[in-house]
């Protein structure tokens, strides 16, 4: 995060352009090409090399792939049976295919289906392969092919020396062997359990494919293999939410012919909704157009449904029901596979295709309106589920008739003291911060927007409610002022109507003590307002731990992560001073206002819930009562430490 630097005297072309050649652009900024350079960045290299693999099988060229966390937990194999990497020159460039995708940006084999080579693929930029190599300081690739083996190591993307010719070999296949850069990268350290999970995920999208997964570190060698595909996965992923089903049955259709798509959905008494999508087998978290074709879909035939049955008719007619009421408790999955896929970014997290929208909803809609008329039982099942979500929403709007935000003065009474409020009566533009300490506090009123910005201090870490009830929660007078400053109440007694902020923003200092407390905030809101995330309305405030002055730049650093990226990109000798901000309360609030306040130049992080049962466990392991999972968490990542950053 850095703020618009003071504008410089001097702008000139020799001085201030610069031209990033080769993999330079990858090493000077590697979040727009892996999306951080945090734990998530990181297996982002992973997922990148292994995609590759899946490419050759979903091409009916390898049906088998192995993946090793070697010893020291910072290095990785990933080896298929595909054809392996060309190794003859390429006539314009004169290096080998292997050097040329490893070292060059949008060099590849899949822009085109000229020969049908990649019919489907998931790495269609050329960047994925060349991007792991930029980030590492070592990478070795071994190919198999054409009855020898060839190997080419490098660093840091560079060659280390030329293509070498090993001998005769009669197998054929890719292995890439890389350790990340630690200069690029603070923690090296690869997640086997996060690795593991993924590579389980893609059997079941891919059930003819094999995957072995070794970790040299506890000795531990899988083969993972999930030849019920779809159906098995949604089964597991309803059984790990821990919520029972409706009704007996699933739903699940597939489509080989033309573009191929498959679905598999079913409800359950969850209050949460579901949905995982995938595009050539890569997961895309963030959903697209595919995801929206099968939410219409869903919509569209329970709603036909509904119209052309009476007793459905009769079960719902006293309530209207929404979308948001029929997907409540879906557990689904959608898996296509489109030869032109347009993703949003390099990092494939969202699907933009306009077409598939329209192509999913026209596949599922009707093949889900027969399997509902041919499951009756079934059907009836989940309608009364669904009238049952209209009628709690319906109840809930009774019981709060104000959608809009009530102002300052409506509830003085029953609000907190300390709540600097705002004037701003409209829901849309009003926020609130959560701040620790009245230092903190101090600076931020000084430095808000009054008319859209309120300030709420806390006192310390606030209680730890993991295991307690929202009853004993709300006996803690900071908890219990933040609730009655939100205006929904908690647990049991939430309504949403009452919500007085459209962003619910937590503002801590950006060390280990303001991560304490945010994560004891977050508990609070997934165990007790888990609609206020999942609505959108909680945020994290980005402020900064280092101001680094430049000659006449200033920019900011929100940790030392981003400090050293910041440094790293400087020019070279260049001089600069560092300023460590110790908390919120000693920074000026004309410098927090900039930085972390002023919408027009800050960055939140939005708080959201991608994996219900993960998170619960997350918030279990770190808060909850058992400190056994938090000594094992500790003792695995002791030597991820750093030691003059230990609190002690």
């Amino acid at each position: 995060m850095s703020a618009l630097p003071i504008p410089k005297p001097k702008y000139t072309a020799s001085e201030n352009i610069q031209v990033l050649e080769g993999l330079e652009p990858v090493r000077v900024r590697p979040s727009m090409y892996i999306g951080s350079t945090d734990s998530k960045g990181l297996h982002h290299l992973v997922w990148e090399i292994v995609d590759n693999c899946v490419d050759e099988y979903i091409n009916g060229y390898a049906d088998h792939i192995a993946v090793t966390l070697h010893k020291g937990g910072d290095s990785i194999t990933v080896q298929d049976n595909g054809r392996g990497i060309p190794v003859d020159n390429h006539p314009k460039f004169k290096i080998s295919g292997l050097e040329l995708v490893l070292t060059k940006l949008h060099a590849g084999g899949k822009f085109d289906n000229k020969d049908s080579n990649y019919f489907y693929s998931g790495g269609l930029h050329g960047v994925g392969a060349s991007v792991v190599n930029a980030l590492s300081k070592k990478l070795v690739a071994t190919v198999r092919r054409d009855g020898y083996e060839y190997a080419q190591k490098f660093a840091k993307g560079i060659p280390q020396g030329k293509l070498e010719k090993l001998g005769p070999f009669r197998g054929h296949g890719t292995i890439i062997h890389f350790q990340p850069d630690d200069t690029i990268f603070r923690n090296t350290h690869f997640d086997a359990d996060v690795i593991r999970q993924r590579l389980e995920d893609m059997t079941y999208i891919h059930s003819g494919l094999t995957i072995a997964f070794k970790n040299e570190i506890t000795g531990e060698s899988v083969e993972l293999s999930n030849p019920a595909g779809l159906p098995a996965f949604l089964t597991k992923l309803v059984t790990d939410a821990q919520k029972p089903a409706v009704g007996t049955t699933s739903f699940h259709a597939n489509r080989k012919t033309g573009e191929r798509m498959e679905v598999a959905l079913q409800w359950t008494q969850s209050t949460d909704e579901t949905f995982r999508s995938y595009v050539n087998g890569i997961r895309t978290a963030a959903g697209g157009t595919h995801e929206n074709g099968l939410k219409a879909a869903i919509r569209k035939a329970i709603n036909n449904y509904i119209e052309t049955h009476d007793e459905a008719k009769k079960t719902t007619k006293s309530v209207k029901i929404t979308a948001e009421d029929i997907r409540e408790g879906v557990v689904a999955i959608v898996s296509v596979f489109v030869q032109e896929p347009q993703f949003q970014g390099q990092t494939k997290e969202k699907l933009n295709n306009p077409e598939l929208e329209s192509s999913v909803d026209g596949f599922v809609r009707p093949a889900l309106e027969a399997w509902l008329n041919n499951n009756k039982s079934a059907a009836d099942e989940i309608i009364y589920r669904i009238f049952l979500s209209a009628q709690a929403r319906e109840a809930s709007r009774e019981a709060a008739k104000e959608v809009k935000r009530k102002a300052p003065g409506s509830r003085r009474g029953s609000l907190p003291g300390k709540l600097a409020d705002c004037k701003s009566g409209d829901l849309g533009d009003s926020e609130l911060f959560i701040v620790e300490g009245d230092s903190a506090g101090g600076s931020a009123k000084q430095g808000r927007n009054n008319k859209t910005q309120a300030v709420l201090p806390l006192r310390g870490k606030i209680l730890n409610g993991e295991d307690l009830t929202t009853g004993k929660v709300l006996q803690n007078q900071e908890l219990g002022d933040l609730v009655n400053a939100i205006g929904t109440g908690a647990g049991d007694k939430f309504h949403y109507e009452g919500l007085r902020y459209g962003k619910i923003i937590l503002l801590m200092d950006a060390d280990a003590d303001g991560c304490h407390i945010a994560t004891l905030m977050l508990d609070f809101f997934f165990r007790h307002t888990p609609e206020l995330i999942r609505k959108g309305h909680v945020f994290i405030a980005q402020p900064p731990l280092y101001r680094i002055d430049v000659g006449k730049e200033t920019f900011w650093a929100k940790d030392d992560e981003h400090k050293e990226e910041i440094l790293a990109g400087l020019r070279a000798n260049a001089k600069y001073d560092i300023t460590r901000f110790k908390g919120l309360g000693e920074m000026p609030f004309r410098v927090l206002a900039q930085t972390t306040l002023d919408p027009r130049s800050r960055k939140l992080l939005k708080v959201e819930i991608s994996e219900n049962l993960e998170a619960h466990n997350t918030f279990k392991d770190l808060l909850g009562k058992d400190a056994e999972p938090r000594y094992e968490f500790i003792m695995h990542k002791a030597d991820q430490a750093v030691a003059d950053e230990l609190d002690v």
